[in-house]
């Protein structure tokens, strides 16, 4: 059932090419930030989404990260247009000193790391970059127990043989891309040629194959890395179909939201609708058990302390990140419609708030409307103004709800946003005002 789904999908997604210029790009950038985000994150790369999306869009920097980890994101970026190159010359055999040039590129240059020995004790030891690995590797399990990779004196040997493998059954087109794909990345992995960067190239010939092939590549979202890792060890005991089965499901994602691009429908966060139904769902609750309250001083200082305090805090934080491509910003919270009381203006928001706090208004709130003006880009250094989305908060009668982009999140009062509901808003409103900005430089 599974390989019929892929079949259509496959089948559509190639009946839609080619793809019009404006889609490509759609889809390259989505692609390029989904995958360079999510693999870097996979082995512990801490740039979020959107510092990803400024260092490799704009070539700007922000946040508390170390050097490395900014060079290995873009280096991570080159990695994957190679493999694209490469990828394309379709009589061109897979060698290994390809697969050597992919760890050489993401790793950058040579680097100490934390290491244990095999008698167990702490060291450090240097890792070099393109070469096979001098010492044995490990993983310690979920139950434990430490699984051994390939030795050493092993490794080129069992590589000369998997590159060979591969291109005998490329050759043969008895696998399907993804089963090939699959193999190829299970196969690599339970050698892990290298002392570092095993994960990022494996999921690099992932993609190489399925460009060979035409189609889209696969993403491993980060959220999903326990079902990845289970998928694997699955494969230990001899279960290769759940790895298959496992990655058909992520090409299946490239391909649906490959053909949703081809048909002019939005491609961001398509794969959330399931998550954000969860959500919806958790904070609708059970109805029988609810408890309605109206609105009261008590629930207004508490809809204050829960949610727009600790929201305006993040909202302001994550906005901050797009402060160095301007020469101002100006923020403003207005309250009631500016009818009774004005509008409160600073250089943040979380001040706007203090200030706000300050004149004990809070009590009288009916409707916050949030507002971010972006002034005068730093380069072309032209007069531009970009507002961010505007943000209301309204407190009924009954219930509180939050408006933005033509989107509106209703809860009762004794239901309070989530963290997680929070970050998905600050998310939408960051990607809007990114394509406004990239509106204007284009």
């Amino acid at each position: 059932m599974m390989n019929n789904q892929l079949n259509r999908l496959i089948s559509e997604y190639r009946s839609l090419q080619p793809f019009n210029e404006d889609c490509k790009k759609k889809l390259d950038k989505k692609f390029r930030l989904e995958f360079n985000y999510n693999s870097n994150h996979l082995e512990g790369n801490t740039l979020t989404y959107g510092e990803t999306e400024l260092l490799l869009i704009f070539d700007q920097t922000k946040g508390n990260h170390e050097l490395r980890e900014l060079e290995e994101m873009k280096a991570h970026d080159v990695a994957l247009m190679i493999i694209k190159e490469e990828a394309s010359d379709k009589n061109k055999p897979l060698t290994e000193k390809f697969i050597k040039d992919l760890n050489q590129t993401i790793l950058v240059r040579p680097f100490w790391k934390e290491a244990i020995t095999t008698e167990g004790h702490s060291t450090r030891r240097q890792i070099k970059v393109g070469e096979y690995k001098e010492y044995p590797n490990s993983v310690v399990q979920a139950n434990g127990e430490i699984f051994e990779y390939a030795t050493p004196q092993d490794t080129p040997i069992l590589m000369a043989e998997l590159v060979k493998w591969y291109n005998e059954e490329s050759k043969k087109s008895e696998l399907s891309p993804i089963e090939l794909a699959a193999l190829l990345h299970y196969r690599y992995i339970r050698i892990h040629p290298f002392d570092d960067g095993n994960g990022r190239v494996a999921r690099l010939l992932v993609n190489y194959v399925l460009y060979h092939n035409d189609l889209p590549p696969v993403i491993i979202k980060t959220a999903d890395k326990k079902n990845y890792l289970h998928a694997l060890q699955q494969a230990d005991v001899e279960d290769l179909q759940a790895f298959i089965n496992y990655m058909t499901k992520q090409l299946a994602w490239s391909l649906d939201l490959s053909i949703k691009a081809a048909k002019g429908e939005n491609v961001e966060e398509q794969d959330d609708w399931e998550k954000q139904l969860s959500l919806l769902k958790k904070g609708l609750g059970d109805k029988s058990k609810e408890i309605i309250v109206k609105k009261s001083d008590i629930y207004v200082a508490k809809i204050y302390e829960e949610i727009i305090i600790p929201f305006v805090s993040l909202y302001d934080n994550k906005l901050e990140q797009f402060d160095s491509l301007f020469l101002t910003r100006e923020s403003s919270i207005e309250l009631n419609n500016n009818e009774e009381f004005g509008t409160v203006v600073g250089n943040s928001l979380k001040t706007s708030l203090k200030s706000l706090n300050n004149n004990n208004l809070k009590e009288k709130t009916k409707e916050l409307t949030l507002k971010n003006m972006f002034s005068t880009l730093r380069e072309p250094f032209k007069e531009v103004s970009i507002e961010t989305i505007t943000f209301r908060i309204i407190l009924d009668e009954n219930a509180y709800a939050l408006i933005y982009n033509n989107k509106k999140i209703t809860k009762l009062y004794s239901d309070i946003l989530t963290e997680k509901e929070m970050n998905a808003i600050i998310s939408d409103i960051g990607k809007d005002l990114l394509q406004k900005i990239e509106k204007f430089m284009n």
